[in-house]
């Protein structure tokens, strides 16, 4: 346990009780200051800022050019703000962790936090923080809990089970082994280890919060309504996936309570996390959101993105502004019971590579997740799967739910394609014992078809 650490965070946690107070025209205030700050050291520290926002320094954020996941991590050794660190050192020390093990909640050299994306919506991205921003970025999971009103402290030990990925160079790993400690003592459980395991090891440590992938809660929660996982969380967190509403109805039935959704990513840290209300705040005090279309032009409140650009304030070694996210969100306004005038995020649509696009009458057809999830959620009895190849989808069941067969499915899912618009796909239904998963332990609900760049 790093005791420094650990300080950082309930400082934060405390200091931000603040902010929830905080009306319109302060969270704008701030935000003004904070990227403006942000700029400086970005412009002072980093030869690629300085080149990438050449002539525009002075320029409001939305004339800055997007930044790519693929543009920064070719330019990575330009872009950090620190001379001595180098991507491949960075990625040697990710490797050793992979392959010999280790406590991924140690700094590396002492100084720094690293994590990698799995890279399943293209090249694989990996980040640093220092210990300041990996304080603040612990912190702001931990606002979640916070704002669903879990509390904990040195009284009242807040028992975490989070089932998600073991691999250590992921986020989720790296956060809970940071805040490993008798304040959170935290049972990390492999997504793709044997059900049986996992429910008896959460059996055995009835946890307080239960936090995992929508696709790991998902089976869970049919296990608990069979009466075989016994656990009374007070809150449970849906995270890194695409909570839909059947599923949410599912969790809600296990344990009693409505699910929390959270939205985060490795880049980022915590974006927004619903209230007491579950209505889902941005953390607009510690990064800047835009919803954008394709072309990146801005799109009006209450419509939704094609894409997202954010700008992480807090953000030093590794500067990100207007860094491009394949995320489609909804922003609406402000206002809420719970007091808090932080933005309102509506749904979050799953990202660009889940939209299929397939044969249609006249010429190619977008079809969203939306159009599976009506079929399948009630369907599949442990999650689903939609994986397209060439000429055909490839629908995986774990298990079914009584009164459906995969005749039935099938058919259901033909006509929902015709009324989409779509022509010439077959559709095979294939029952399988467990998911296919990627290297970080989701379980994507729909899959397109890999083009070569």
């Amino acid at each position: 346990m790093d005791l420094r650490l650990i300080s950082r965070v309930l400082f934060l946690r405390a200091a931000w009780r603040q902010r929830d107070r905080w009306d319109a025209a302060r969270i704008i205030e701030h935000q003004g200051h904070a990227l403006q700050e942000l700029r400086r050291a970005a412009y002072a520290g980093s030869e690629f800022y300085r080149r990438h926002h050449a002539g525009l320094q002075d320029a409001p954020l939305h004339r800055l050019p997007p930044l790519t996941k693929a543009d920064l991590m070719e330019h990575f050794d330009e872009a950090v703000t620190t001379p001595d660190l180098r991507l491949a050192d960075l990625e040697a020390h990710l490797r050793s962790l992979t392959e010999h093990g280790g406590d991924p909640g140690l700094p590396w050299q002492g100084r720094w936090w690293a994590a990698a994306t799995a890279g399943t919506t293209g090249r694989r991205g990996t980040f640093v923080w220092s210990r300041s921003e990996w304080g603040t970025v612990l912190a702001s999971y931990a606002r979640a809990n916070d704002w669903a009103g879990i509390s904990a402290g040195i009284t009242k030990p807040l028992k975490m089970a989070l089932v998600s990925s073991r691999v250590p160079t992921h986020q989720s790993a790296v956060v809970g082994a940071s805040l490993r400690s008798g304040l959170v003592p935290t049972l990390r459980l492999d997504v793709t280890a044997p059900m049986k395991e996992n429910v008896a090891a959460l059996n055995r440590f009835q946890p307080r919060i239960l936090v995992g992938y929508a696709s790991a809660l998902k089976p869970l929660a049919a296990e608990q309504s069979a009466g075989r996982l016994h656990i009374s969380p007070q809150g449970v967190m849906s995270a890194s996936e695409v909570l839909s509403p059947h599923t949410a109805s599912e969790l809600e039935t296990a344990w009693g309570t409505a699910p929390f959704d959270v939205y985060a990513a490795t880049e980022t840290a915590g974006i927004a996390s619903p209230c007491t209300y579950r209505n889902r705040h941005v953390y607009e005090d510690l990064l800047i959101i835009e919803p954008v279309d394709q072309d990146g032009n801005p799109v009006p409140a209450g419509t939704t993105g094609a894409k997202l650009l954010v700008t992480v304030l807090f953000s030093r070694t590794l500067p990100l502004i207007r860094y491009e996210m394949s995320d489609s969100v909804r922003l609406g306004g402000r206002g809420c019971p719970c007091g808090r005038s932080f933005r309102l995020m509506g749904d979050i649509e799953g990202r660009l590579e889940d939209i299929l696009h397939l044969p249609g009458m006249t010429g190619t057809v977008a079809v969203h997740p939306i159009v599976f999830h009506h079929v399948l959620d009630q369907a599949a009895l442990a999650g689903w799967q939609v994986i397209q190849e060439p000429g055909k989808l490839r629908v995986f069941l774990a298990g079914l739910t009584p009164g459906n067969s995969q005749e039935a499915i099938r058919a259901g899912i033909n006509t929902a394609l015709t009324d989409a618009g779509v022509i010439e796909t077959s559709v095979d239904v294939r029952m399988v014992d467990q998911l296919e998963r990627t290297a970080l332990g989701k379980a994507p609900f729909v899959r397109a078809l890999k083009t070569k760049p």
